[in-house]
This record gives structure tokens, sequence and C-alpha cells, in this order.
């Protein structure tokens, strides 16, 4: 019997909403064991928010200051560079003015997915894409989210199928 995103897929999906706050999402990822939510509208799946996502928008902003020293008379003048980040305070400025903005604002509209009668090859086919870096597939009905797919249920997938067809093979059992 060949395997489908159905007998892949867990049903009990944590989502978020659109208009969830970033500080929401960061505080449900803190504890999770699992690195984004499906992004869920009236049950359609709208995009996929990630670590990924929320990292992007606290790194550092560049403040370094470049000052030139050497004026005339001087023919060549030296540049110093000052660095002006203040690395934890400065995340913590970024969190404190991004954290009511809306998750939609990061989040990724543009989600691979599969049907729920997908084969398993077109599931492994996503999830080794070399463009992209899935680590979970949403399985999508008419637009509704119905489950997803992990990296882990894949491979524990193919495991348990080996196994088993390993210890029909063996005569001693």
């Amino acid at each position: 019997m060949a395997l489908t995103a159905r007998d892949l897929m867990t049903t009990d999906v944590e989502t978020v909403a659109p208009a969830d706050e970033i500080s929401e999402v960061l505080t449900k990822l803190s504890r999770r064991d699992f690195t984004g939510f499906p992004v869920v509208e009236d049950g359609d799946l709208v995009g996929v928010v990630t670590e990924h996502d929320l990292v992007d928008i606290f790194q550092p902003s560049d403040r370094t200051l470049y000052v030139p020293f050497g004026l005339p008379p001087f023919l060549e003048s030296l540049t110093y560079a000052l660095d002006l980040s203040w690395d934890e305070l400065d995340v913590e400025l970024d969190l404190a003015k991004n954290a009511g903005r809306p998750v939609s604002d990061v989040m990724s509209s543009d989600v691979r997915t599969v049907g729920p009668d997908a084969s398993l090859d077109d599931v492994l086919a996503v999830l080794v894409d070399e463009d992209e870096d899935v680590n979970r597939i949403p399985v999508v009905e008419n637009g509704a989210l119905v489950g997803i797919i992990a990296r882990q249920d894949v491979l524990g997938a193919i495991y348990r199928e080996r196994t088993a067809t390993a210890g029909r093979d063996d005569p001693d059992e």
C-alpha cells in the first residue's frame, strides 16, 4: 500500500491568525518544539510564519558611524569606524517596536502545500527542494488546512514501513 499525505499528516494543527500580534506568536513559539505556524483565516491557509521570519525583524540595524579625520592641510584622511550598536538593547528596542504588529506583516504567503491524496514521493519532493528550506508541509483541501506533515512524520513512516518489510523477510520471526 502506497503512503499518501493523508497517512502522514497530523490533523490537530496549531495555527495563528493573520491579525495575531508578533509578541503573541513569539510567546507561542517559545513554548513549542517546532519552528513555525500555519496562518489561517476563516479556515483557509493564507500563509506560514516561521522563526526565520520573526528573527529577520530583530536583526540589529547598522549603527556604525564612519568619521573621517584629517582635514586640510593633511593630504590623506583616515577614517575611523565607531560601532554604535548596542546588541541586547537593540533587540529589546526592536521587540518593543514590532511586538504589536500583526503576524501578516512578516509571514510568507507563498506557501508550498500538498493535497491529502499526494503521494509520498510528492511530499518528499517538497522536503528535499534545494531552493526552499521546508520543515513542515501544510496539507490543504479546497483552500482549507486539513493537516500538516513534518519531516519527522515522513522519516518515521519510512522507517516503520522498512522495518515491517524487513520483519516479513526475516525467516527467524
